[in-house]
């Protein structure tokens, strides 16, 4: 039942940052992209802000793709599929790590993203996140 809700809200929170990458890619909130510099540089060059777009779009649907199958796991899945699938959460979530943290720490570091730190945010809370759900999928 804990693994049910603790789906529940990781889908609410990812559905929000969907939402915010379909209808409003350049906010600063729900993770959107807005906080990189590079957003609105994009701007200045159709093609190149087309092409951006069109990642910021693929990623929004790529997690349409994930947040539908959660739902599956939740409507469908017994208490060990869905304890299971947060192992499987714990060790997608930790790639962040490998590609994408070097990078936003980078564009952190050379100012290309405002607030300031945003990075280190974003790595805490990518922290917090595995760590809950390897610590549900334990209980």
């Amino acid at each position: 039942m804990f693994a049910t809700i603790v789906i529940l809200a990781f889908m609410l929170l990812e559905f929000s940052n969907v939402l915010a990458l379909y209808f409003a890619p350049g906010s600063k909130y729900a993770n959107a992209v807005g906080v990189f510099s590079a957003w609105e540089k994009s701007k200045q060059d159709p093609e190149i802000h087309d092409f951006v777009r069109y990642l910021v779009f693929w990623v929004a649907g790529a997690k349409l793709i994930f947040l539908s199958l959660l739902g599956v796991i939740i409507l469908l899945g017994n208490s060990d599929l869905q304890r299971i699938s947060l192992v499987a959460l714990c060790f997608a979530t930790i790639s962040f790590y490998w590609r994408l943290f070097p990078l936003i720490r980078k564009l952190d570091r050379n100012g290309q993203i405002n607030p300031k730190n945003y990075s280190i945010v974003i790595g805490v809370m990518i922290a917090v996140f595995v760590l809950f759900f390897a610590l549900v999928a334990i209980v």
